[in-house]
């Protein structure tokens, strides 16, 4: 109990808060990173041709045969087919840019709802208002990540496939319980804050 008295203090408070928004700086880095490298093609695929089947293939080795120096993989098994001439088309390299922006955007975002609480929380801003916004919306978009991205991304692929000979397909929503869960956890805990700042308010109304 004394030690854990003891971790439980403003000032050790504090300097975990800093440590975890550096951390959430350098994942925001990091995603931002893998989103430009897989806007320049060098997001991972299983490519089938009439010559065979390549793992690992990526759009700018295809498109250019430029030298692999970094490959982005996500949590998805993705694979496209080529049309009759061994080419991806532009729907289909246009499904594969959105998959990627689906993947990664809404955790950069996430990881920056979760810097601006460290932020605060150094600041000994703890029950706030703007502490139970943020907190709300990681979990809404861990939520919207779990239930609604996966169908996006078959949608994308559904309509990516109508109007070109190539097709994608994917495997996708293996993650799924990994992001609802924590995603429901966040909404309990914003609504745990809001609900103590309500009372805070209504003891000083009192005093």
């Amino acid at each position: 109990m004394k030690i854990f008295t003891r971790l439980m203090n403003a000032h050790v408070a504090r300097g975990a808060a800093y440590v975890m928004r550096v951390v959430c700086f350098f994942v925001i880095a990091f995603g931002i990173l893998c989103l430009i490298f897989s806007l320049m093609g060098r997001q991972s695929f299983r490519l089938h041709t009439s010559t065979g089947v390549y793992e690992d293939a990526i759009l700018a080795d295809q498109d250019g045969g430029s030298t692999r120096y970094m490959t982005v993989y996500g949590t998805d098994d993705i694979f496209i087919d080529a049309n009759a001439e061994d080419q991806i088309e532009f729907p289909t390299k246009a499904a594969l840019y959105a998959i990627s922006v689906l993947n990664i955007v809404p955790m950069i975002l996430a990881y920056w709802f979760l810097s601006r609480v460290f932020t605060n929380v150094n600041k000994e801003q703890i029950f706030t208002d703007q502490n139970a916004a943020y907190i709300l919306y990681y979990g809404l978009l861990q939520i919207f990540s779990a239930l609604f991205v996966p169908f996006i991304k078959l949608l994308v692929c559904g309509l990516a496939n109508q109007s070109a000979a190539s097709r994608i397909t994917i495997s996708t929503g293996s993650d799924m319980l990994n992001r609802l869960f924590p995603g429901i956890a966040f909404l309990v805990a914003a609504y745990i804050i809001h609900y103590g700042i309500r009372l805070q308010d209504e003891v000083d109304h009192t005093l």
